[in-house]
């Protein structure tokens, strides 16, 4: 098994308690409303939404099965494992993410992720592969921003 890693940052104008609340603890509910044309629904298969709980995010023609295994409320982080789903693809056993959200002195906040890919057998993983992913990535989170900018009362 290989691993390939990928850490980035995104400045979002939006502080960090509200951030994770919509992209972390309320996400379930949050993003299906904010893109419903690529995330239709979001089931509770197992757990009660915090650490071991497995959720299924179901888009138009897929879906993915993560596992939370770290939520730090107050401090803004989570971690939590993709572990099921035709969009890991062929080459990947799992996607291992360890988010925190820091708040900066302009009222906005700093995102950042490291990512953790988890090839089956020798299989490689590419770096433009995992940065097209990370694009789709920061979209949602471009779109929740202006979300909640536009709905100060969400999340608050």
């Amino acid at each position: 098994m290989g691993i390939t890693k990928y850490t980035q940052e995104i400045k979002l104008r939006v502080p960090a308690k509200r951030m994770f609340k919509a992209m972390v603890t309320e996400s379930y509910t949050i993003l299906p409303k904010i893109i419903p044309n690529a995330i239709k629904s979001s089931d509770l298969l197992q757990g009660d939404g915090g650490v071991g709980t497995i959720r299924q995010t179901n888009f138009p023609d897929a879906y993915v099965k993560h596992r939370i295994d770290a939520l730090d409320t107050e401090n803004c982080v989570s971690k939590y494992t993709l572990i099921e789903g035709p969009m890991l693809g062929d080459p990947l056993e799992s996607v291992y993410y360890n988010q925190k959200f820091e708040d900066t002195s302009d009222g906005g906040c700093i995102f950042k992720t490291v990512s953790e890919y988890y090839t089956k057998g020798d299989a490689v993983f590419k770096q433009d592969d995992i940065k097209n992913g990370n694009d789709q990535a920061i979209g949602f989170y471009t779109l929740t921003e202006e979300y909640l900018l536009a709905n100060p009362d969400v999340c608050a």
